[in-house]
């Protein structure tokens, strides 16, 4: 890889969002459902920016003073900044794809009298008559403190999907089977009126 000899600014994550996917970075009507994949598009594209600048500006800085010392055989800065580097461009292309599969999001398309994407849904346990509140979301959108947000690929996700209020799913998990029934229902639509 040819060394970036110039120093380059840091371009907001819209425009780089851009250049990747034209179309991509354009706002997107208000609305509840939009919020969650805007929130998830911004996560996504401030971390195109953070690996585009190391990969432009950062790396091949690395890699200018690992030469310098010499003997590139032996030359551990060298060896660490070639595999940070290609770690960084795997990483690019995964987050390009994650972001080229949200532009492709169809919020019209969701069910608006069944369980879908975006949809907050109220279960009870059939066995031990608790009830949950899960909101279904894509699974970027899941960390570690979402309180009840659960992805739609996850085993209870896809139970859920397409399912209306006041049916019965049962989820098979790794301590055991779940037997759930819907209570309430609130699709991504209403959640936006």
């Amino acid at each position: 890889m040819p060394l970036n000899r110039h120093k380059s600014k840091q371009v907001p994550c819209d425009t780089i969002a851009a250049r990747l996917l034209p179309g991509l970075a354009q706002p997107v009507p208000g609305g509840y459902h939009y919020t969650m994949i805007e929130e998830i598009r911004k996560k996504l594209s401030d971390e195109v920016e953070q690996l585009n600048y190391e990969l432009n500006v950062t790396l091949p800085e690395a890699l200018k003073k690992a030469i310098a010392l010499g003997d590139l055989r032996e030359n551990g800065d060298y060896h660490a900044a070639l595999e940070r580097q290609q770690f960084v461009q795997a990483r690019l292309s995964q987050l390009r794809s994650r972001l080229a599969r949200l532009s492709n999001i169809d919020v019209s398309k969701i069910p608006a009298d069944r369980v879908g994407l975006g949809s907050k849904v109220t279960v009870v346990d059939q066995r031990t008559k608790e009830e949950e509140t899960f909101e279904l979301v894509v699974p970027d959108a899941i960390d570690f403190d979402s309180d009840g947000k659960i992805s739609v690929s996850s085993p209870i996700g896809q139970a859920l999907l397409d399912k209306k209020k006041g049916d019965k799913v049962s989820v098979r998990l790794p301590n055991g089977t779940r037997d759930l029934k819907i209570k309430q229902l609130l699709t991504i639509h209403q959640l936006a009126d």
